[in-house]
């Protein structure tokens, strides 16, 4: 094992990121030393790149991590969520958050809001604990990570985003409810909003309607669930149609923008389920009156992060159905760590889904 990893620094100025070489630290207690594959760019990512959103400083991005493991802590624990035993050289994902399972917080089953919680790609340098984010050769994972063993038969392209995208959705669909025979609306054809219309979908929603501005993200809708796609302009009458007028009975926003929730709360039936997943970024105000929601019956949730068992639905969701629907294909590139500019550069083209960076174990690996 080398002595040394490379990783791409953030600094806090937008729009620069530097390359620099980091001790590898050895895994103490209950820690797990991953040697990274691959790491798929999130829109967060991007706004903390951009300097949309804070996030402590010096660090390393990304949290859409797969990787290998290479060494274990003493006192690590050696099986994942599923009880599959854990060795080196197993492929594996984990959770965005490794929580202390004892806080208030943690107690109520709020363990993605640890009062004590490591946030992989959003942590700042802390001696020893410099490698927390995937765009580096490794990651540490701390005592208290969710770690679940990737399924062999899932390629590296649709695994990657599972421990976000999908695991985050797999929490919005929880709090969404049954939704079978029901008419479920998302808005947002990016990543989360695919995922949200194909679960929909395959949990025997009767209409799934993707509503995107980004006509060659609507374009993307069908294959991936949805029975209709809609501009926001075209969403009103087509929901009118679908549910005989009285509206979807299920709404994901995964946008985060606040004209696509000003357009969709108006367009939910009485009694209605609202799930709010993508406003993690700093926005406008939305107008919203408190006599619409009461007489209305609307139930609004907001989910940001997941706990363990959303991880394991996801893997266990791509396992199974990754090959009904075209996940693999929502990679459009791969870039090495050292061209990471390169990759956050087109990675914030619109019609790129995602774009992944290799680590360390990903450099001799196709990946495309």
């Amino acid at each position: 094992m080398s002595s040394v990893s490379l990783a791409a620094v953030y600094h806090g100025t937008p729009g620069v990121i530097s390359l620099q070489s980091i001790t590898t630290p050895r895994p103490r207690s209950a820690e797990i030393l991953v040697e990274v594959e691959a790491c798929t760019l999130c829109g967060s990512d991007l706004h903390s790149f951009e300097g949309r959103r804070a996030v402590p400083v010096p660090t390393v991005l990304g949290h859409e991590i797969v990787g290998r493991i290479a060494d274990f802590g003493a006192e690590a624990v050696r099986t994942d969520l599923s009880g599959q035993l854990l060795s080196v050289g197993d492929r594996i994902v984990w959770a965005v958050v490794a929580a202390c399972g004892r806080c208030t917080n943690c107690q109520r089953d709020l363990p993605q809001k640890c009062e004590r919680a490591v946030k992989y790609g959003h942590e700042a340098f802390r001696p020893g604990y410099e490698l927390l984010g995937g765009l580096a050769e490794h990651c540490l994972l701390t005592a208290g990570t969710a770690i679940v063993k990737a399924p062999a038969s899932v390629s590296l392209n649709t695994i990657s985003p599972a421990s976000c995208a999908t695991s985050t959705i797999a929490a919005a669909m929880e709090a969404a409810g049954d939704v079978s025979g029901l008419v479920v609306c998302v808005t947002g054809g990016g990543l989360l909003g695919l995922t949200a219309a194909a679960m929909s979908r395959l949990q025997g929603a009767s209409a799934v309607v993707l509503c995107d501005i980004n006509s060659e993200r609507r374009s993307r809708a069908g294959t991936f669930g949805a029975t209709h796609a809609a501009s926001p302009e075209e969403l009103p009458e087509l929901l009118k149609q679908l549910s005989g007028g009285r509206g979807a009975d299920v709404a994901i926003e995964v946008s985060g923008s606040p004209s696509a929730f000003q357009t969709l709360w108006p367009l939910l039936r009485i009694g209605a389920r609202l799930i709010l997943v993508g406003a993690v970024f700093p926005a406008a105000p939305v107008a919203f009156s408190m006599d619409t929601l009461v007489r209305r019956n609307l139930t609004v949730s907001g989910i940001h992060n997941y706990g363990p068992r959303h991880l394991l639905k996801a893997v266990q969701f791509l396992e199974a159905a990754g090959s009904r629907f075209p996940f693999d294909s929502l990679v459009s590139g791969w870039f090495a760590l050292g061209d990471t500019p390169a990759a956050l550069a087109a990675a914030m083209n619109p019609s790129c889904i995602r774009v992944g960076v290799r680590g360390k174990g990903g450099e001799e690996l196709s990946l495309g």
